[in-house]
Parts: C-alpha cells; sequence; structure tokens
C-alpha cells in the first residue's frame, strides 16, 4: 500500500475507500476507541437511570404547569359566577321594564278613553 502523502484522494471511488477505512478499524480498534473517547461521544450517550430522572423532572413540571392552569381555571370559574350574578340581576330589571311598560300603556289607554268619554260626554247635547 502507498504512504498517505503520495495518494490523492479525488481520485479513489468513496466505496473502495470506506471498505479500506472499515478493514484498517477491524484491524486496530484501539484507534476507533480512541475516537469515541476523544470526541466527547461516549459522554452524550444516557443510561436508562439517567432517562428516568429526566422523565421524573420532566412530570414534575408537568404536575407544577398543571396546577397553574387550575389556578386559573379556578379564576375563570369565579369570574363566570359574577357574571351569571349580573345576567340574572339584567334579566329581574328587564323584566320590570317589561311590566312598566305595559302598565304605562294601559294606563295610557285608560287615560285616553276616559279624556274621550268625558269630552264626549260634555260636548253632546243633553235633552
Amino acid at each position: 500500500m502507498q504512504p498517505a502523502e503520495n495518494v490523492d484522494f479525488n481520485q479513489i471511488s468513496p466505496v473502495v475507500l470506506e471498505e479500506a477505512i472499515a478493514n484498517y478499524l477491524k484491524k486496530h480498534p484501539e484507534v476507533m476507541e480512541r475516537a469515541l473517547l476523544s470526541s466527547g461521544f461516549l459522554d452524550k450517550l444516557a443510561t436508562k437511570e439517567d432517562l428516568r430522572l429526566l422523565i421524573k423532572m420532566m412530570d414534575k413540571r408537568f404536575e407544577a404547569v398543571d396546577k397553574r392552569f387550575e389556578a386559573i381555571d379556578k379564576r375563570f370559574e369565579a369570574m363566570e359566577k359574577r357574571f351569571e350574578a349580573v345576567d340574572k340581576r339584567f334579566e329581574s330589571l328587564e323584566k320590570r321594564f317589561t311590566f312598566m311598560q305595559w302598565f304605562m300603556g294601559f294606563g295610557f289607554a285608560f287615560l285616553s278613553i276616559l279624556i274621550v268619554l268625558i269630552k264626549f260626554l260634555t260636548v253632546w247635547p243633553h235633552p
């Protein structure tokens, strides 16, 4: 095999280059081991215990968020009760105004009829 300094890697096909590297790493596994250790790749892998701790932390955070939403829901329920109370007040006012409207309508009708009768009886000639 030629020394690496004299080889033009652009002229070697990627398949041949890949096979050569794979064969070299099979013969010298310590090279791959050194490369993995120096890259920090193995440090980034999580163990099952790491994953369990991560899941527990996430569960705690979700529980805290759920509690916040429950507090917000309680606030909205209180506001909804207030709006319902105001709505009931407006309904009672509407009933009162409806009663007053009918009462005034009948009162004006009665007065109009009474005025017409009085005018009719006072203008009408009596024998």
